[in-house]
């Protein structure tokens, strides 16, 4: 079992802007980063300015681990990848090229430390640092709404790590943007936790939630409630929204220990708690401005640790740190 993270794992604070690390490094190779999430905040159905419903998330990010990708475009026919299995990191690669009106191939090397099967988007990221890297090859800087179109076409569903942390209610589907919140989410300190031995979830695999008339009338009220948690930058707000989302997620994709996880929280009192509904990610929601936060993230990781969950990650969210 793994120990829970000591308080040095907050070091990191705000999401690095992915986007400005894309680098060319010579003529016909190019670099490209993208970061992790750990799940969602908010995941339902939601109507769009002209009244059609869309499935939609808001995204919660881990800039803790990363996707970088390299490509060296060679004149080859085809893309070679390594690792040989990122198949839709190559599947990105082709339809990036065939955007810029390139027919020439070569190599991709991926290197990722996000684990697969458990809500931290590792596919996506894999994608969209695949596209950055593939268009910094040719010198390209390709808008963040290209690129999350693009990364659909590549992967059939997507969410919105292209765009860093800012507060976006993303039409993971279709990848274009049903809201934009404002530039950033409220600060949140995340306890991750995972259950060791659930299986891995195969997103695309995983039958869609087919949600009822009343639950959609909840995601309108929910969203009402992240606009005004994201213009109030209020912790307290959007863990309530991810509290929610995540207990009707339970109907579709249910963890096992999301109850016990919740009485960890209000024991805690943190803000809430959060799952990845697509994976098997749980996290515990903090505010860091709140009488001892890093020292509460502490307890709740041993408390979590104590009935067989696993603390695999502490980390900020638009925050420079914790009150000890």
């Amino acid at each position: 079992m793994k120990k829970p993270l000591s308080h040095t794992s907050l070091a990191a604070s705000s999401v690095p802007d992915a986007a400005d690390r894309v680098v060319q490094s010579g003529p016909g190779i190019g670099e490209g980063w993208a970061i992790a999430h750990h799940g969602e905040l908010l995941q339902g159905v939601f109507e769009s300015h002209d009244g059609r419903l869309h499935r939609g998330l808001v995204t919660l990010p881990m800039p803790a681990l990363q996707t970088h990708a390299v490509a060296h475009l060679d004149g080859a026919s085809d893309i070679y990848v390594e690792p040989p299995d990122r198949h839709k990191a190559a599947h990105a690669a082709s339809i990036v090229l065939g955007h810029l009106g390139c027919h020439e191939g070569g190599r991709l090397t991926l290197d990722s430390r996000i684990a697969v099967g458990h809500g931290y988007g590792s596919s996506t990221a894999d994608v969209v640092a695949t596209i950055r890297a593939v268009a910094a090859a040719k010198d390209v800087a390709l808008p963040r709404q290209t690129i999350a179109e693009l990364a659909v076409q590549a992967e059939g569903a997507s969410d919105a790590i292209v765009y860093d942390d800012q507060a976006i209610l993303f039409a993971h589907r279709e990848g274009s943007i049903l809201e934009h919140f404002g530039p950033s989410l409220p600060p949140l300190l995340v306890v991750g936790l995972t259950e060791p031995g659930v299986k891995e979830v195969n997103t695309l695999r995983f039958p869609r939630a087919r949600y009822g008339s009343e639950e959609i009338q909840v995601f309108k009220v929910l969203r009402g409630l992240m606009r005004r948690a994201v213009d109030q930058q209020n912790p307290w707000l959007a863990g309530r929204v991810a509290t929610v989302s995540a207990h009707i997620n339970q109907r579709y994709l249910p963890k096992p220990q999301l109850a016990a996880v919740q009485e960890i929280a209000e024991h805690h009192r943190a803000c809430g708690v959060q799952v990845a509904h697509s994976g098997t990610a749980m996290g515990i929601l903090l505010d860091p401005a709140m009488r001892n936060a890093a020292r509460r993230a502490r307890e709740i990781a041993q408390a979590a640790t104590a009935i067989g969950l696993e603390a695999h990650q502490i980390f900020l969210i638009n925050a420079e740190k914790p009150s000890r």
